[in-house]
Formats: C-alpha cells, sequence, structure tokens
C-alpha cells in the first residue's frame, strides 16, 4: 500500500471525512451500520493515508461531568436533578464544576476532566474551545452541550428549548389580555437564549399592530440585581409600562421588588410574566405567571445523548429543542386602564 502521508487515527480520519470519529470505528471494525457512501469515502482516506492503530483506550470510568457557567439560583438544581436521574438508572455519578460566570472553561479544568476518564461531558450555558473540543475527541470523550449560550458549532450535539417561541406566547399572553405598554427585560445580549426570547416579543407585538418602543427594552444579565435596576428605570418613564416581560425567573423576582419599593402592586398596577417555572415562583406574592422551560427533562435529554455517544452509537439528530409552555398564575392580569 502506498499512502501520501504517515497514517492517520481514527480522529483524524473522522476530521478529514467529516464525520465522527464513532462512524470511522464502525467502518474500521467492519460494521455494517454506516451508509454505502459514507464508508467508500472512509475507505479511500484510508487507502490514501494509512490507518494508525491506537492502542486501546482506558475504560472510561462511570462518571459523568456536569459544568456550569455558574452555580447559583434554581436553575442549576433542577437540571442537576435530570442528570441524575438519568445518571441513577446506570450506575453513574455525576461530577458538577462550577466555572464562575465565565462561559468557557480554563484548560485547568480540561486537564481534570482528561485524567478523570468521564463516560462523557455535559456543558450548561457555557462552551469550550475548539482545541478544547478536539482534546475530548481525541480521548473519545463525548460532550453534549446543554442550553448553549451561543450557537453550537455544527458537529457539537446540544439540547436546548424553544425560546424564540415562549418570548411570542408571553407577550401575546399580556396582549391578549389587553396591554400595548409592554416592557422586556433581556438577559446578556451574546446570550442565544436571551436574543431568542427578544425576538419572540418582538414578533409578537409586530403581529399586533403594536410599535416596539425602544425606551421599553431593558437590558438584563439574568440575575435578580439587573431586574431590579432595569424595573426602577422603566417603571420611573412618565408613560410606564402596565406590563413586564422579564425574561427569566430571577429578572421577574427583581421586578417585583422595584415594584414593591415603589409603591406598585401586581397585577393590579403592573402585569409580570418570567421565564424558567422554577419552583419557588409559586410561591411569589402573587404566584408568578411564567413560560415553563423544561430544565429537568432538557438534562434528561443530554445526559442520554452523552450515553449514547459514549457507547458508541451514532445520534437520532444532533439537535434536541423541547418546548416551552404557558403557566398562568396571579401575576398577571387586565391593565387598569386600557388603551382606547
Amino acid at each position: 500500500m502506498t499512502t501520501e502521508s504517515s497514517p492517520l487515527t481514527i480522529a483524524q480520519l473522522a476530521e478529514l471525512a467529516g464525520v465522527s470519529t464513532a462512524t470511522v470505528s464502525k467502518v474500521v471494525n467492519g460494521r455494517s451500520e454506516v451508509s454505502s457512501e459514507t464508508r467508500a469515502a472512509v475507505e479511500e482516506l484510508i487507502r490514501r493515508h494509512g490507518y494508525r492503530r491506537q492502542r486501546r483506550r482506558s475504560t472510561p470510568t462511570t462518571l459523568v461531568e456536569l459544568v456550569f457557567h455558574a452555580l447559583e439560583g434554581d436553575y442549576p438544581v433542577e437540571i442537576t436533578k435530570g442528570v441524575a436521574d438519568v445518571a441513577r438508572r446506570h450506575d453513574l455519578t455525576v461530577g458538577i464544576s462550577d466555572l464562575r460566570h465565565d462561559h468557557t472553561a480554563a484548560d485547568a479544568w480540561l486537564e481534570g476532566v482528561l485524567r478523570r476518564r468521564p463516560s462523557g461531558v455535559i456543558a450548561v450555558f457555557s462552551g469550550l474551545t475548539e482545541t478544547q473540543h478536539e482534546q475530548l475527541a481525541r480521548r473519545e470523550i463525548p460532550l453534549v452541550l446543554l442550553d448553549p449560550a451561543d450557537a453550537p458549532a455544527r458537529n457539537i450535539p446540544s439540547v436546548g428549548a424553544g425560546n424564540w417561541n415562549g418570548g411570542l406566547i408571553a407577550t401575546r399572553h399580556l396582549l391578549e389580555l389587553g396591554h400595548r405598554r409592554i416592557a422586556i427585560i433581556t438577559g446578556p445580549d451574546a446570550a442565544l437564549s436571551s436574543r431568542a426570547r427578544l425576538d419572540g416579543h418582538r414578533t409578537a407585538l409586530d403581529m399586533a399592530g403594536v410599535p416596539a418602543d425602544p425606551e421599553l427594552i431593558g437590558r438584563g444579565d439574568f440575575l435578580i440585581e439587573g431586574g431590579l435596576a432595569e424595573a426602577h428605570r422603566l417603571l420611573r418613564l412618565p408613560d410606564r409600562p402596565t406590563a413586564i416581560f422579564a425574561t427569566n425567573d430571577g429578572q421577574a423576582i427583581g421586578v417585583y421588588h422595584a415594584a414593591h419599593q415603589l409603591g406598585l402592586r401586581i397585577p393590579d398596577d403592573l402585569s409580570v410574566i418570567g421565564f424558567d417555572d422554577m419552583p419557588s415562583v409559586r410561591w411569589t406574592i402573587p404566584p408568578l405567571t411564567t413560560i415553563r422551560q423544561p430544565l429537568t427533562e432538557m438534562a434528561a435529554a443530554a445526559t442520554s445523548m452523552v450515553l449514547t455517544l459514549a457507547q458508541g452509537e451514532p445520534l437520532p439528530q444532533s439537535r434536541v429543542e423541547l418546548a416551552t409552555e404557558l403557566v398562568v398564575r396571579e401575576s398577571t392580569a387586565p391593565p387598569r386602564h386600557p388603551p382606547a
């Protein structure tokens, strides 16, 4: 056999062929569940470059690595529940890391992951650099992004929610109650979910023929303090909003505090709707109307994807998006003085 270069590893062949390492492994090992076109492309690469069989890698530990952008509030608790439910059924342990508000993992964290050799990694509202992706791929440690902060690369599996539709139905609910001065408090500009919820909000206004007022867009950060600060600004406008859509429940709590400090009653003077449906918001006074984001189910789906990849099996789809839904409680009502 004549080759044009030194023999390649499975990971290198996969990169050249534009397929997963699992697919190349199936071709190398003569397994049947690969399309004839893909098989021919991989076999041609092997004929041209050769194949360097690597030493059999050590068996992964019975561990799933779960890395969070930040360990604050109910959000990580709900996600951990979903991962733990699936892990328990497969006798796996869950390891948890906190990036302390960084959206990209540090190299030191990755070095620890490579030493621990988990069955897979789930990165929540965060991501890895291209080099870190390659390091995991070379060790055949699968990665799944959960609620990714930005649009994932084409070959990285991910699980998310219907954020655009959630923004649409939140604003549509307020419109149907008769509100027209509807403010929104967004999340970070860089967050994919924040941009999608804002786009859904704008679409609902446009479909109802309600002009979008730039003054009614508050730039938040998904934190209670950000919701409090932006709500104070919005509620001090000469023509203040009659309703506020806070794009996560934490910011909605901030709106509640601002309304209380300004002597406004919810929902008599101000309707408020959140996003997430965290368990605690049903105990606010009044209980919060919100958009349910199925975090526990999203986490379970991501864990199942990691385990499928760890077993060398292909995923039916690389992007999973679960539906959001409106949960009506007592924080929204028709405006006291509806527009003429």
